[in-house]
């Protein structure tokens, strides 16, 4: 079963970049989305954080949080969230490996990466928009996040 627009978005905790632990419970309240990321340091991957880094005003203006969501570890998420300057969330869901992409429906168990799928969650966690990627080396086009605002 795929999770869809109007359902509930599943619990999750999981560790960001500078280890402190974020839950969907922290997202309660504001609009949120959740970008599955499959993999850090990758060109796709990469361009994509760079392009929600680098919009940050409209995801400001719509007082929207923005957390990504990686199989890589923390050490990983930390060390590429210095390196491109990602003041949003990077958290790990490195083990147990996929649990929270899985819950998500976004995990690829073939390859064990979490597929390119971003979830718009409004202020009461109930998923509103899905923005996603059937191809891995395909970006999420940036103008469907602002379809998804009414931009």
């Amino acid at each position: 079963m795929t999770l869809t627009i109007g359902q509930t978005a599943p619990q999750f905790s999981l560790r960001n970049q500078h280890r402190a632990k974020v839950g969907l419970q922290d997202l309660a309240g504001s609009r949120s989305i959740i970008v599955f990321i499959p993999f850090a340091f990758t060109a796709t991957c990469q361009g994509e954080l760079c392009e929600i880094r680098d919009h940050a005003d409209l995801f400001n203006t719509t007082k929207t949080r923005v957390v990504a969501i990686t199989c890589n570890t923390l050490h990983a998420n930390g060390a590429w969230a210095e390196q491109q300057s990602f003041e949003f969330d990077i958290l790990s869901d490195f083990w147990p490996h996929g649990e929270v992409a899985r819950a998500y429906e976004a995990f690829d168990e073939d390859y064990g990466y979490a597929k390119r799928t971003t979830y718009v969650l409004d202020s009461n966690l109930v998923v509103s928009e899905v923005i996603a990627s059937d191809e891995l080396g395909v970006a999420r086009p940036f103008s469907e996040y602002e379809a998804a605002f009414g931009l």
